[in-house]
């Protein structure tokens, strides 16, 4: 009888750290030395996210704690945001490349744009271009370079922290009115970022 106990009691703990765990993507060990911020870019996965799934108010984290992870952006989609970046964003200061990520990650968290980078990327207009310049003139598909994806690894880990821009413009070259009538977050380099 004390033996079926302790095996239904086994079973049962075993059930529910698999359903515990299944919930998240992954889980972390903390090594001593790591961060929030280091965890974030190496999986890439945000800080913030990874502060609500484990119930964290600030950045302290310690050595053999375990963290829960929540799903990571995958390396074909860190692909295809570096190359929008880099064809973006080429000549610009290393944040403004940062920030034309960000846009990208904010459009996918915002209820008036498509739910995934892919859908982001590659959204239509409603006079049937893209919304993207790179994606209807085809620079999408050339490599993008280390900084761009250093820029996107790092918009990835600050996920959710920014200014909640949604909207970049060079306003030396568009004549798009509407654009202008957004509220500005921020200007780097020739880029104006808007919500």
């Amino acid at each position: 009888m004390l033996k079926k106990l302790l095996m239904s009691s086994f079973i049962a703990t075993v059930l529910f750290s698999a359903t515990a765990v299944g919930a998240s993507a992954s889980t972390y060990t903390v090594k001593s030395g790591d961060s929030l911020w280091e965890i974030g870019k190496k999986y890439g996965v945000s800080v913030k996210e990874i502060q609500s799934l484990n119930n964290k108010r600030n950045h302290l984290i310690f050595p053999g704690e375990t963290l829960k992870l929540p799903k990571a952006v995958t390396a074909a989609e860190k692909d295809l945001m570096a190359r929008l970046v880099h064809a973006e964003a080429k000549g610009e200061p290393y944040a403004g490349k940062v920030a034309v990520a960000t846009v990208i990650l904010n459009r996918v968290d915002s209820e008036s744009f498509p739910n995934t980078i892919n859908g982001v990327v590659h959204e239509r207009t409603p006079h049937g271009g893209y919304q993207f310049t790179p994606v209807q003139n085809g620079q999408i598909n050339l490599a993008a370079d280390k900084e761009a994806m250093k820029a996107v690894e790092e918009a990835i880990a600050f996920r959710g922290q920014g200014k909640g821009s949604l909207y970049f413009y060079n306003p030396t070259k568009t004549n798009d009115q509407w654009i202008r009538t957004r509220a500005v977050t921020t200007t780097i380099g020739n880029h104006v970022f808007a919500k």
